[in-house]
């Protein structure tokens, strides 16, 4: 059996009773649908869809190699998995979208992005803050990558890397706005907020002496020249 091979039986009940019965077995429920085909409702062994994708390098945009067991829907088919619903409180898996793709059609994933390096601004003192964690992409189903990586060992405090810069691999279309920011090197909280405190401080002291000298004026009092003495 391929590391990539999914073996799934056709579902026969549908009610919600069915479904908990298949869960305290051991299996869930789940269904497979296509561009243009039948939907088909299946169940599987949680346990080896989920060693299935955390052995696999692509993750989540393993191609899978499913055999359908059961009657005349029986066949071999590609898949992805599109969709896992968990347990909220425990986190185990409860049902499984899969999609059904056309090795020769373009399909719409997404897809991970993976930051390397430490970059210049954090050995100065900055903080690398990464604001964007996956982009989406369009390519045929055996040219997903696993990852888009960037290297961001170049970077300074007040840089920003955008979707734009991202490296593409060869006959990948990007979906995601390309403006959208993907990581920059800021000041720490506490450096930025003392820098704005001192840049917010000068102009309130030119404005007190200010202030001072207008009351002077108004009182009648002469302002000295520089050189002259008060009274004199």
């Amino acid at each position: 059996m391929a590391d990539t091979a999914l073996t799934v039986e056709v579902r026969a009940g549908l009610k919600k009773g069915a479904a908990r019965k298949l869960r305290a077995a051991g299996r869930i429920p789940g269904v497979v649908y296509g561009r243009g085909k039948p939907s088909l409702s299946i169940t599987l062994d949680p346990r080896v869809l989920e060693k299935l994708l955390k052995t696999s390098e692509q993750g989540l945009n393993t191609l899978i190699d499913l055999d359908v067991a059961g009657g005349e829907k029986a066949g071999k088919r590609v898949v992805l998995v599109k969709e896992l619903q968990r347990d909220p409180v425990r986190g185990g898996l409860l049902h499984a979208d899969l999609y059904e793709v056309d090795l020769t059609k373009t399909v719409e994933v997404e897809v991970p992005i993976h930051l390397a390096g430490r970059p210049r601004g954090v050995e100065m003192g900055g903080i690398l803050d990464q604001t964007l964690r996956v982009v989406e992409i369009e390519c045929l189903p055996r040219n997903i990558p696993g990852e888009i990586e960037f290297d961001v060992s170049e970077l300074d405090i007040g840089d920003v890397v955008h979707v734009r810069d991202l490296p593409l691999p060869p006959d990948v279309e990007l979906l995601t706005d390309a403006n959208l920011g993907v990581a920059h090197v800021v000041l720490p909280a506490a450096e930025e907020a003392a820098e704005a405190a001192e840049v917010e401080a000068a102009p309130a002291e030119e404005g007190e002496a200010a202030a001072a000298e207008e009351g002077a004026e108004e009182k009648g009092e002469a302002r000295p020249e520089k050189g002259e003495k008060k009274g004199e």
